[in-house]
């Protein structure tokens, strides 16, 4: 399976917000703040050539277009183009934007095989890896985002985005992507600082968000939550430095596998038929008509992961969920769609630690989500004060945290920066841990694609798990 995975690096500058003049801050909320040293959020968008381009082309018109729309882009979304920082008389950090401030952006190039990266079949996981760029941070400060636009020479290029997680959720960074695409495909005469339909226009109006009083009373000293959540003896709650996490790399494979609108459908109405016969989470909702995509593809997924795993590694057998839900509308009152910040919350699954592995674990997890998601309509903020101290309680029994990253509500297959639709997307940080990724299938059919990193062994278990399961009568 050995291939090429050499990186050159062309060019790495800088693209600051077009005509913004005057120094800006946004508050962090409470949403952001629980996200503040976490790992950033790594996306890949690949793009191929639909003539046989060469380089020129993309250094002479696809580069010079990407800065010159974002340039733009920026000047809507500013907190992008500043930093992270702690005000030594202020009680929480901020996203501060002085002139001057900017993105980086790197240009490179790949000679990995185009076609072997965009296939869904298992590749190291080194090659997605070297297509992300590094995002800065410090004690003192982050960066909020960072570019790298990686060209395979005649094939395609890549835009590889690293987003800081205390400043944009999955849905917010998707937002400045569509944005990005948007007046990219604008032309440049056209372009202004109104260029952009008002469904792409960010809203950054930080009053909206009230801290829910389940957290308990009003937090006011911030440092002190900080240093609990995470913990680090040479830090005093004021560090913005990104904690380490180093990705799996070394004999791990990344592949993706798809759920079609078929398979999703035969998967339901399995688990429906077996709805009454087994157990699963703590409230006993009636059977439902039907079930959502998130609830059969999460199910589906989870169970295969971990059979997988302790197929190779007996002792590790105990498994939990976590996801996290969009807020917007669940707040009150709502908040606009395009909110631009977090706005999502964690949610801890009521599963048994060994019912991810049982034989009739696809319905059992499956009924414990989606009573999960049900309980949410009592207040998504229910049992907040006691959550870390239930992950903890977790780690010290050995039961590892699976997790979810994406959605197949973005729409991140119909982003188009004038040289046609993704030829793949892909979540590179599920790399960090035991993550897979969502997102809608390319074809438009109303399928999914789930992304994920394991060891070779792992994944050829979990490729047998998947797709056996899908011949099943």
């Amino acid at each position: 399976m050995a291939s090429h995975n050499n990186i050159k690096v062309h060019e790495h500058s800088f693209v600051a917000p077009t005509s913004l003049t005057q120094t800006a801050s946004l508050p962090l909320t409470f949403f952001d703040l629980f996200w503040i040293r976490n790992q950033p959020v790594e996306r890949i968008f690949f793009f191929s050539f639909h003539s046989q381009s060469h380089s020129s082309f993309f250094f002479e018109k696809v580069v010079p277009n990407l800065k010159t729309s974002l340039s733009h882009a920026l000047q809507h979304f500013f907190p992008l183009a500043g930093k992270i920082v702690w005000p030594c008389d202020f009680k929480k950090p901020i996203i501060h934007y002085t002139p001057g401030d900017a993105v980086s952006f790197v240009v490179a190039e790949s000679d990995a095989d185009f076609n072997h990266v965009l296939s869904n079949t298992p590749h190291e996981t080194a090659v997605s890896r070297s297509l992300i760029p590094h995002l800065e941070s410090s004690d003192s400060h982050a960066s909020v985002i960072s570019l790298q636009i990686t060209l395979f020479p005649n094939r395609g290029f890549s835009i590889g985005i690293s987003a800081h997680h205390a400043v944009l959720d999955g849905k917010s960074s998707t937002l400045f992507l569509k944005a990005w695409a948007f007046l990219c495909q604008t032309n440049n005469e056209e372009l202004s600082s109104s260029s952009l339909v008002p469904e792409l226009v960010p809203f950054f109006e930080r009053t909206v968000i009230k801290e829910p009083t389940e957290l308990g009373a009003r937090i006011h000293d911030w440092t002190e939550v900080l240093s609990k959540l995470f913990p680090h003896k040479s830090n005093d709650g004021r560090s913005l430095k990104i904690l380490p996490s180093q990705p799996k790399i070394v004999d791990t494979v990344r592949a993706t596998f798809v759920l079609t609108r078929v398979d999703l459908d035969k998967i339901k109405k399995r688990v429906l038929s077996k709805w009454d016969d087994l157990n699963g989470g703590e409230s006993s909702n009636s059977k439902p008509k039907t079930l959502s995509t998130f609830v059969i593809t999460c199910a589906y997924t989870l169970v295969c992961i971990a059979k997988a795993i302790k197929g190779v590694q007996k002792e590790r057998q105990k498994f939990a969920f976590g996801f996290t839900v969009d807020c917007r509308n669940r707040l009150e009152p709502p908040i606009p769609e395009n909110y631009c910040g977090n706005c999502v919350w964690g949610q801890l699954v009521d599963t048994d630690p060994l019912d991810f592995i049982k034989e009739e674990g696809v319905v059992i997890v499956a009924k414990s989500i989606y009573n999960k998601i049900k309980k949410l309509d009592e207040g998504v903020f229910q049992g907040a004060d006691k959550a870390h101290g239930r992950y903890i309680a977790l780690a010290k029994e050995g039961v590892e945290v699976m997790g979810i990253a994406g959605s197949n509500r973005f729409g991140v297959y119909g982003i188009d920066f004038g040289w046609g639709k993704p030829s793949k997307v892909e979540i590179t940080s599920v790399d960090r841990g035991l993550t897979f990724g969502f997102t809608e299938s390319k074809d438009g059919k109303g399928g999914v694609e789930v992304g994920l990193v394991l060891n070779k062994h792992e994944m050829d278990l979990f490729d047998t798990f998947f797709h056996g399961g899908l011949c099943d009568d």
